[in-house]
Formats: C-alpha cells, sequence, structure tokens
C-alpha cells in the first residue's frame, strides 16, 4: 500500500478521530470528512480546537512528528481573555508549571490584529466589558491540552485555538472541513526526516 499524507483542516466540535463509540454516532468525526481509509492524525486536536490536521498511514513519520524529543515545531492562533502583559508573555516563553511539570521555551507573539479566520460556529462568548487578544505561539511538544493549560496558567484563558502550521506545512488554502494531499514540495522535508 503506497503512503497517504494529507493536510485536514478540522473544523470546531470534531473529535480527532475516525469512530465515535462513546456517543451512539451523534458527534462528529474525521470520517465525516475524509473518506480516505488507513491514515491517522498525526498528533492530536482536541475537540474543542481547529487548524491543521496531517494525517498519514506512514509509521515512522507519524513517530517522528509526534514524539517530543524530536521537538517539531507546531504554530497556533490563540484567542485568550483580555489582553496578556510583557510578564505573561514572558512567562509563556520561559515555560510554565502544567500538572507538574515546567513545559519547553515557546516562541509568542501578540498579534497586532486578529488574523484573517472563519467565523466558528458557534462563535466565542462575546463580553462587551472584557477585550480579547490573540497570539501566535510556537510549541515544541503536544501536551494534553497545553496551550490551554498554559494560558490559564499566566491568567489569560484560552478562548479559541487554531493550529495554523505543523513544521513547514501551513494551514492556508483550506477552508473548515476541506483536505487536500501534500504537494511534492510539502512532501520532500518530511521524507528526509525519515531516511
Amino acid at each position: 500500500m503506497p503512503y497517504r499524507y494529507l493536510l485536514f483542516y478540522k473544523p470546531y466540535d470534531v473529535l480527532c478521530q475516525f469512530t465515535d463509540d462513546g456517543s451512539n454516532g451523534v458527534r462528529r468525526t474525521l470520517k465525516d470528512y475524509v473518506p480516505v481509509t488507513g491514515v491517522y492524525p498525526v498528533g492530536r486536536l482536541d475537540r474543542d480546537s481547529e487548524g491543521l490536521l496531517l494525517l498519514t498511514n506512514h509509521g515512522s513519520l507519524q513517530h517522528r512528528l509526534s514524539d517530543p524529543k524530536f521537538q517539531h515545531p507546531r504554530t497556533y492562533w490563540v484567542q485568550v481573555e483580555r489582553v496578556p502583559d510583557a510578564a505573561a508573555l514572558q512567562q509563556l516563553r520561559q515555560g510554565v508549571i502544567i500538572q507538574g511539570t515546567k513545559t519547553r521555551p515557546a516562541t509568542v507573539t501578540l498579534l497586532a490584529e486578529e488574523p484573517a479566520l472563519p467565523p466558528r460556529d458557534p462563535p466565542i462568548r462575546f463580553r462587551k466589558t472584557v477585550p480579547t487578544a490573540w497570539l501566535e505561539l510556537t510549541l515544541t511538544e503536544g501536551r494534553n491540552r497545553q496551550v490551554r493549560r498554559m494560558t490559564a496558567t499566566v491568567n489569560f484563558p484560552t478562548l479559541r485555538l487554531v493550529r495554523t502550521a505543523i513544521g513547514h506545512l501551513q494551514l492556508t488554502g483550506l477552508a473548515p472541513g476541506q483536505w487536500r494531499d501534500l504537494t511534492p514540495a510539502e512532501l520532500r522535508p518530511l521524507q528526509a526526516l525519515c531516511q
């Protein structure tokens, strides 16, 4: 069987798996969007997160991109409640303690304006008296609900979370629910990781 490599824009409220045994088929899964069999997500996005997923049947590549020891970068746009100050941003950059362990240093930028994203359905809660801000955050580890736990630790809870990149792979050109095969140019750096 030849290897397949797909990029998928996971919408909000979709499970990051192909089956759902726990809800009598009520919750949406990857199977509702991706008709390709035998591929699996590299890493995960929580049901309440959106954005870029790489799906493949190439096991060694999956391991290489998922195992924290390889420190493969993943980039997120994170809408947080209120506007983080310099101290909170520096804490995120240096690493914070979540679940008893310090996170690796992260690259964190306060975005000057809201990124151009499709509206989320349902939209995030809006509070007239509480401003929000957007961060671009790049991690080299993928702990359970890590971004949400990190922003909560510095007292700026996450409202919306969108993964925009996995290494050099970008979300650009996909709408929520769409998928496509990787181009040869996108695939070459990934194949080099497995040599």
